[in-house]
């Protein structure tokens, strides 16, 4: 596919400002638009929006198809008439500065199940339901189960549950009805939201950069209503799991614990679960980054009883097929493929023949040689240059935690001074021959490691951050200048 060259802002919608807890798709969100228009961009990458699990983060979801009910707009719902404004008094006394997730998921679903109680079914609620069947039943009624089972991993269900006995599920599904009819209401009400801004975000010149990973959980609607497709043994425990191998960064490797599909039954079925799933991501999204690309070449098993990633091995996907056969079906994939980490050459063809861009990542470019593939007279047109991750520091505090040696490595190159880091690697992000340049919001603010979004590896404090900032018209007209003299 051919792209042109634009450029970004990375900013998942949890980090949105606002009154209620947490970032949502309500006014701010649409006012970020304006700015990212204000500001000469083209692009708006966000995180994946799926229900997130324990951990709070947006790559462990309940489902590859659902939304995040937490990032549901409650001042629409006063609108619609679903709840009154004074119901929003304890989700407005949440922190504004950061998200606190264990309050706002314990106030936001009263809410939400207070507007339910108050809502009547209509004919574009119906034709939702009609229309995302596939997914939305087994979803509804997967969470409705959790819910009833407080809480528990479906694997420890009752077996004729678990193992999808049809008549026990139909008396669960009478039995859970209204459970299961608040969750369908919680999606819809998602879906028209998240269709709304992506409208207005379209029609201002905004593309929406989305995320697709590789993998499920496996605590998951997908893993339990399609089992097949995954290495599961007879009780439906994993046989093996995600992750990847001992590495300069993890003497142990990193053990992601995420069930493996079986790509000969996945071949079986010509692709078909994976065809509903870009289907519906071509959908959601303008561009797609697919988390992982290597998987898709081959991925590293690790026996599920072990308890680091050192005793994997290597295995062969049918990435090649399966791409072909989507590109069958949907002609051209606006498919970024995030290539990063040790990426041999097998993975380097596949990206390669379907001539996917990859990533490439500033902050990883300097304090070795004159060969390093991050350093920007080595990149190459087709890729996506960042500053940094989601996963990264914010450029400031990268710098300012770098070894001397990398420092002066930046300075040098980058004929930089100190205090200009974060908008001396974004002016060399734009100039790169990269056909699309991205960097994080913090970038372009300047803020240190106090605004990181995501620590791999490190639990807890990930995924709170919140803008805190004015984004004024000066900043507006500075990033549009630089983009308007890079030719993007």
């Amino acid at each position: 596919m051919n792209f042109n060259r634009s450029s970004g802002i990375l900013l998942h919608i949890t980090s949105l400002p606002g009154d209620y807890g947490i970032g949502s798709f309500g006014k701010d969100a649409f006012d970020f638009v304006d700015f990212l228009k204000k500001s000469g961009q083209s692009i708006w990458q966000i995180c994946p929006l799926g229900p997130t699990g324990y951990g709070d983060s947006p790559y462990q979801s309940f489902s590859a198809f659902a939304g995040n009910p937490l990032l549901i707009d409650v001042e629409e719902l006063v609108v619609l008439n679903l709840v009154q404004k004074n119901d929003l008094r304890k989700l407005k006394e949440l922190p504004h500065k950061f998200v606190d997730f264990g309050n706002v998921i314990k106030e936001k679903n009263t809410i939400l199940r207070a507007a339910f109680e108050n809502f009547n079914e209509n004919n574009n609620f119906k034709n939702f339901v009609q229309e995302n069947t596939f997914w939305l039943e087994d979803y509804t009624l997967f969470m409705s189960l959790k819910n009833y089972f407080k809480g528990q991993s479906w694997n420890l269900w009752p077996a004729e549950i678990k193992k999808r006995n049809p008549l026990i599920l139909k008396e669960m599904k009478q039995k859970l009805s209204a459970e299961i009819a608040f969750q369908t209401f919680c999606q819809f009400i998602f879906f028209q939201q998240w269709n709304s801004l992506k409208t207005y975000a379209n029609k201002q010149g905004i593309q929406i950069f989305g995320d697709m990973p590789i993998f499920v959980s496996f605590d998951s609607a997908d893993a339990w209503a399609n089992s097949e497709i995954f290495l599961f043994d007879s009780k439906m425990n994993p046989i093996s799991v995600a992750g990847v191998p001992p590495d300069y960064f993890s003497s142990t490797g990193q053990l992601w614990g995420n069930p493996l599909y079986n790509w000969e039954k996945l071949k079986q079925t010509n692709y078909s679960w994976w065809k509903k799933r870009f289907a519906f991501a071509l959908k959601m999204y303008d561009l797609i980054r697919i988390d992982h690309f290597r998987g898709f070449s081959e991925f590293w098993a690790v026996p599920a009883i072990e308890k680091t990633a050192i005793n994997g091995s290597w295995q062969p996907a049918y990435g090649k097929e399966l791409f072909q056969t989507i590109i069958n079906e949907f002609g051209e994939l606006p498919i970024i493929a995030e290539d990063l980490g040790v990426i041999t050459e097998d993975v380097i063809q596949l990206r390669d023949y379907f001539q996917f861009p990859g990533m490439k990542i500033l902050q990883f470019a300097f304090g070795g040689n004159e060969e390093n593939p991050y350093l920007p007279h080595n990149i190459e047109e087709r890729s996506v240059v960042y500053t940094g991750t989601h996963d990264n520091d914010t450029t400031l505090g990268w710098y300012n935690s770098a070894p001397k040696k990398v420092k002066s490595h930046t300075k040098k190159y980058l004929k930089t001074k100190t205090a200009d880091i974060s908008w001396s690697l974004i002016e060399t992000a734009w100039k790169c021959k990269s056909v699309i340049a991205i960097a994080p919001l913090q970038d372009f603010l300047s803020l240190d490691s106090t605004a990181r979004f995501n620590s791999p590896g490190i639990a807890g404090g990930n995924w709170q951050w919140r803008l805190n900032t004015f984004l004024s018209d000066k900043l507006a007209k500075k990033i549009s200048d630089l983009t308007s003299k890079n030719g993007r």
